[in-house]
């Protein structure tokens, strides 16, 4: 099968398409035709080498969600038939014609929504719900600040606080204001030209947010918990910043009884992923049939031009999902 695979580390120029040998099903395992696959983050990390090896968990092949249609069945699935269409997480492989993902890790893809549609799902989605709702708790009428919220988790938080019941206030680049406001945020920020923790204060009538996601750090970090209501939850997903400026202000910390949360998807058990899936399936996923959810596909590059899509994503200022499409 043709896969896009990568020599050396470096950038999007030393990934190819080339041939390789199919991946081996396991007795928990579907095998997946695959017909889309998003691109995240992690996959332009790994390519640089911030993992410090071309594999990172089952397959050296890139990527992390594909959708598709499933051709093989492991002796322990029961769930899942040939023939169905399912969205899946994967621990690497889905920059490829085929792709083995865990049955735990996959889903049905809901009614209507097509195969590239799903492939801006798994990723975004799943890790929205379980740093709003499993780890921030977000409740009717809190109030949520989320950062980047133009990319795909992003914009996958702003739709889930709206449907959640939650005040969303957001920042994103000038180009992308109207685009996330027309997800149901209330107030979103450029964030090159408006300081968060000022415009947050002031809508809060100085109480703050209940909420922060963040996916920046760096400096955003002591800006963020100052931005924190009393009791408030500061949840970190992401380090787009890259920078040494993450400074914690200890006393407002222990003052006004804050929590500061990390999580990260990719270095997580399969166990711990598994329940992150059933989280989403069993509370988030149903709100895709009723309109309240819907998948956010910025731009769809075919498989073979993956360079160009990791050079997309590189440059920022997108709105929505990338994705790799089959040929």
């Amino acid at each position: 099968m043709k896969a896009i695979i990568f020599d050396d580390f470096g950038g999007p120029d030393v990934l190819r398409l080339a041939e390789v040998p199919y991946p081996e099903l396991r007795s928990t395992d579907i095998l997946v035709k695959v017909m889309a696959s998003g691109v995240n983050r992690a996959d332009l990390l790994q390519r640089e080498g911030h993992y410090g090896s071309r594999a990172f968990g089952d397959s050296p092949i890139l990527g992390l969600e594909v959708a598709g249609e499933v051709i093989a069945v492991g002796k322990a699935v029961s769930k899942f038939s040939v023939g169905d269409r399912v969205m899946s997480i994967v621990g690497g492989g889905a920059y490829a014609e085929v792709a083995r993902a865990d049955s735990g890790l996959s889903i049905h893809i809901p009614g209507a929504m097509s195969y590239v549609e799903a492939a801006a799902v798994m990723e975004s989605f799943v890790t929205a719900y379980e740093a709003l709702c499993h780890l921030g708790q977000i409740r009717l009428q809190e109030s949520v600040l989320v950062h980047a919220a133009a990319g795909g988790i992003g914009s996958a938080v702003v739709q889930l606080a709206v449907a959640m019941g939650a005040r969303v206030f957001a920042t994103a680049s000038d180009s992308n204001i109207d685009k996330v406001r027309s997800l149901g945020a209330e107030a979103v920020w450029d964030y090159h030209r408006q300081d968060f923790e000022a415009e947050i204060i002031d809508a809060t009538g100085s109480c703050g947010a209940d909420l922060v996601i963040d996916f920046v750090g760096g400096s955003y970090l002591a800006r963020n918990i100052r931005s924190l209501a009393e009791g408030g939850r500061l949840v970190q997903v992401g380090l787009l910043g890259r920078d040494d400026n993450a400074i914690i202000p200890l006393d407002t910390v222990l003052y006004k009884h804050l929590r500061v949360i990390g999580t990260v998807m990719k270095s997580r058990a399969i166990e711990e992923k598994r329940a992150m899936v059933r989280r989403f399936a069993e509370n988030a996923l149903p709100m895709f049939g009723d309109g309240r959810l819907r998948p956010l596909v910025g731009e769809v590059f075919p498989l073979d031009r993956a360079a160009d899509a990791h050079r997309r994503m590189e440059a920022g200022g997108g709105f929505g999902k990338v994705v790799l499409e089959a040929g």
